[in-house]
């Protein structure tokens, strides 16, 4: 009896195993038979690190070595307020003989946290395909809540402006680049945060003829009007009010509250099983710039939960995307 009891238990176990293992290689299976398709993740954050625990997924290097054949400018500071230097780092390809278009990396970190070197990946490799790239630091919330950050990321791009000619870049010809919060800053960036109102005094205000050339957005959140946004901790702790506090501030900090006609293009990428900001935001920004034919691409990545891209085969897929969006809208 008890021999019966154990075969049962163990030919339940090895059941289970079977059809774990056959949900856990079904993503790589896929996406190996379809290539051209984005990659399909696991949906759960539990078999995401089982996966990357066995080896069927690689994280990428967030630390690669800057290579022989790109010049690292560190630690440049664009502004300094409240005794806070804020800087900011360029590569430039060695070998760049004409001016290129510069890519504006701004990482993410729920405005508490990360640092401008969160991008390396994407910063030395698109280094390395031509371009010129930058990445940026900001003030965090322990410093000021909002608007401090959004007010750091506008005086660095008024910085770029200004500084094509001392590093070999093209001022006309600038992309910014975000995840997450850093692409929420990206956003506002793009589409001229505050643009028709009076700027504060700590924010550069330069009389210039240039723009934001092209945005991507990645897993950013764009409306902070919605159901979703009123209620969750991290935008309440970022504006430092509720939503019955102050309605208007909620629209203000909103990129989607920008949009018009002549927004630059926009890419967004976003994977279907995000649980910290809902793939309906990218929906709803989406829905707006094609109602006003602004031209963007949209890429959901299924199954695939909030930072996917530090997963080096989603993070491969995003270069390419981007790489394509870069050709088409900025050489």
């Amino acid at each position: 009896m008890k021999s019966k009891i154990l075969k049962r238990i163990l030919s339940g176990f090895l059941w289970v195993l079977i059809i774990v293992g056959s949900l856990m290689v079904t993503p790589r299976v896929w996406s190996a038979l379809n290539p051209d398709k984005p990659p399909v993740g696991y949906h759960f954050l539990p078999p995401t690190y089982l996966a990357i625990g066995v080896g069927l997924e690689q994280m990428i290097n967030r630390r690669p070595a800057v290579p022989s054949d790109i010049q690292e400018f560190k630690n440049i500071e664009y502004k300094r307020i409240n005794g806070k230097s804020l800087q900011l780092d360029i590569y430039k390809p060695k070998n760049l003989n004409q001016t290129a278009p510069l890519l504006v990396f701004i990482h993410g970190g729920g405005w508490r946290s990360g640092d401008r070197s969160d991008y390396l990946v994407y910063l030395i490799a698109f280094a390395k395909k031509g371009y010129m790239t930058a990445t940026v630091s900001y003030r965090f919330l322990k410093d000021a809540p909002y608007p401090a950050c959004v007010e750091d990321i506008t005086d660095a791009v008024q910085w770029f402006y200004k500084n094509g000619g001392n590093y070999g870049y093209d001022p006309d010809r600038i992309a910014v680049i975000g995840g997450s919060a850093g692409a929420h800053l990206a956003l506002l960036a793009g589409y001229g945060w505050k643009k028709n109102v009076n700027l504060k005094e700590t924010v550069a205000q330069i009389v210039s003829n240039h723009h934001i050339k092209a945005v991507v957005d990645i897993y950013g959140p764009t409306d902070f009007t919605t159901e979703f946004s009123r209620t969750n901790s991290t935008v309440t702790g970022f504006l430092a009010k509720s939503y019955a506090e102050a309605p208007e501030l909620y629209l203000e900090a909103s990129p989607i509250h920008y949009l018009n006609k002549n927004n630059p293009p926009t890419m967004i990428l976003h994977g279907t099983s995000d649980q910290i900001v809902p793939i309906s935001q990218s929906d709803l920004l989406k829905k707006r710039l094609d109602s006003l034919g602004v031209p963007n691409v949209y890429y959901k990545v299924p199954l695939w939960p909030h930072t996917m891209d530090i997963i080096k085969r989603v993070n491969t897929y995003s270069e390419a995307r981007m790489t394509a969006f870069f050709e088409k809208y900025l050489k």
